[in-house]
């Protein structure tokens, strides 16, 4: 008898522990949909956490993914400038942001496969935000406040890539920071150009 309440007793402790399992599973999966309400770079961050590569270079797959953002607002906001821009300069400006910018994203695009790092393909909400003042203005109001965006996106996008150059620990991120300084310098000039011209239309 002993061993039949014994048996007996087992018996409910496996159903128990089948139902808390059972349980466990459901939560887990339950927080894991959840977490797929995430915003897009969340979910960016996430997918380079949890890639060894990634870990082992820390900073410098931020300092990519930040670049594949910065890249994806230049494309908009240029192709922005081309069709509410109402002097040639800025339409000038716009292009140059458009086609340069398009490449030095394919360009990433391909480093990023190589260095194992997911780049987002969408805009953030702070560039979304961008967009949609810009997009809000019209005429020369239009024309100068892309201008000022420009002097000033591209004064920050310098300093976060000389301190890329001067820091990085991956070589072949560091060599495509170096690389493309130029370029930005190069923006820099037109944006400051342009924000002149933009001035004396006051």
């Amino acid at each position: 008898m002993k061993s039949g309440a014994q048996s007996s007793q087992m018996n409910s402790y496996l159903k128990v522990g089948m139902h808390t399992a059972v349980l466990i599973t459901i939560l887990f999966v339950g927080a894991f949909s959840c977490s797929n309400t995430k915003k897009p770079t969340d979910i960016i961050n996430n997918a380079n956490s949890s890639n060894s590569d990634t870990i082992k270079m820390g900073k410098d797959a931020q300092f990519v993914v930040k670049v594949a953002g910065i890249n994806l607002e230049e494309i908009k906001l240029g192709q922005l400038a081309q069709q509410k821009g109402t002097v040639q300069h800025v339409k000038d400006l716009g292009k140059m942001m458009e086609d340069e910018h398009t490449k030095a994203q394919s360009d990433l695009t391909i480093l990023a496969a190589k260095e194992s790092i997911t780049i987002p393909i969408t805009l953030d909400s702070n560039a979304q935000n961008d967009y949609k003042r810009l997009s809000d203005l019209s005429g020369s109001d239009f024309d100068k406040q892309y201008s000022d965006m420009m002097v000033n996106g591209h004064k920050g996008a310098i300093a976060l890539f000389e301190a890329e150059s001067a820091n990085a620990s991956d070589t072949a991120i560091k060599q495509m920071a170096v690389a493309t300084l130029p370029t930005l310098h190069k923006h820099l000039d037109h944006a400051m150009m342009c924000q002149k011209e933009c001035g004396r239309m006051e």
